[in-house]
């Protein structure tokens, strides 16, 4: 054997426990990292039903309700009772949130129209949850068809069915993303309120991913995509929002975003031009406040960003 090769050989077999150690690093800082952002933030809720009727009053009954998730595992919510036979509302929030932050929207649609509205917290998201981690939004339109289901057995006065025929689903980001992957399997979905709308899965996977390591590296998020389709093992999928959209004929579209979600206000300007006809679009999307930051804004642009979603869906879901 010539001596360079022995060399070679020599270095190789030096070097390679360090080589081994460093892949090893990499791959638990990996799943390190997945294992974190798919297991979004936890705070206490912004405002609860009981502190809620402290200040309102007992007018309003809502109400803790669970049900099941078509995977067996549970699903919660709060629940607000409408009129019987009107139409119902879910709302669902962004990635790092939670059902409290869309509470007083909800509650002021139920005033206004007396629609039947439900609060979600998607999967990994609120206090304790039933399920500990996020899928960005694959799981979580299963979740959403099993909230469909649950709000179909609700009875009102005579044990008949609560809700009406036609359903309206509200939604931000991880919300939004996720009401079009529901309603594209369930008809009833009439009209949608979609605000700060992704291009696919992975840009939620790809913001979740700056915000925890503050890192906006796109080799490091290309590694990190395909990480997570390793850990997630089929329970991740990464449907572009527009091809979705696609599916959506005859509804009605409520778009809305502004300049602080950032990269999202273009998606969701983009996402304008994918829906078939007959369904109907509008866009609002210089809005200075939007569902993506809500907590944020003073009173006066939060009312205003309220009137766009209420005057959309009491005009468009009787």
């Amino acid at each position: 054997m010539a001596p360079r090769r022995r060399i070679g050989k020599k270095l190789f077999r030096s070097f390679l426990p360090i080589w081994l150690v460093l892949a090893l690093a990499i791959v638990i800082a990996l799943a390190s990292i997945i294992y974190g952002i798919s297991r979004p933030p936890r705070r206490p809720y912004l405002v609860t039903p009981q502190a809620f009727s402290q200040i309102s009053g007992p007018a309003l009954r809502i109400t803790d309700e669970i049900w099941g998730n078509r995977d067996g595992t549970r699903a919660r919510g709060w629940l607000l009772k409408g009129r019987q036979g009107a139409p119902a509302v879910i709302f669902l929030h962004r990635y790092g949130a939670d059902r409290s932050w869309l509470f007083n929207l909800g509650v002021k649609l139920n005033e206004t129209a007396n629609f039947t509205i439900l609060w979600p917290d998607l999967r990994g998201h609120g206090l304790n949850p039933p399920v500990s981690w996020t899928s960005f939004g694959t799981r979580e339109a299963d979740d959403l068809l099993a909230a469909l289901d649950f709000l179909r057995t609700l009875k009102g006065a005579g044990a008949t069915r609560l809700i009406g025929d036609h359903i309206g689903l509200y939604g931000v980001e991880l919300g939004a993303y996720t009401a079009l992957l529901g309603a594209r399997n369930d008809t009833s979905v009439q009209v949608l309120v979609l605000d700060s709308v992704p291009v696919n899965a992975d840009d939620l996977l790809s913001s979740a991913l700056r915000d925890d390591i503050g890192i906006d590296n796109k080799v490091l998020l290309y590694v990190a995509r395909g990480a997570i389709r390793v850990y997630f093992v089929g329970k991740y999928q990464n449907a572009p929002s527009c091809q979705i959209a696609a599916f959506l004929n005859n509804r009605r579209v409520l778009l809305l975003s502004g300049k602080d979600a950032g990269s999202l206000c273009d998606s969701t300007m983009a996402l304008g031009k994918c829906f078939p006809p007959p369904t109907t679009v509008e866009a609002k999307t210089d809005l200075p406040l939007t569902g993506f930051n809500l907590t944020s804004g003073t009173s006066e642009q939060g009312e205003n960003y309220d009137r766009h979603v209420i005057d959309f869906f009491h005009r468009n879901l009787r």
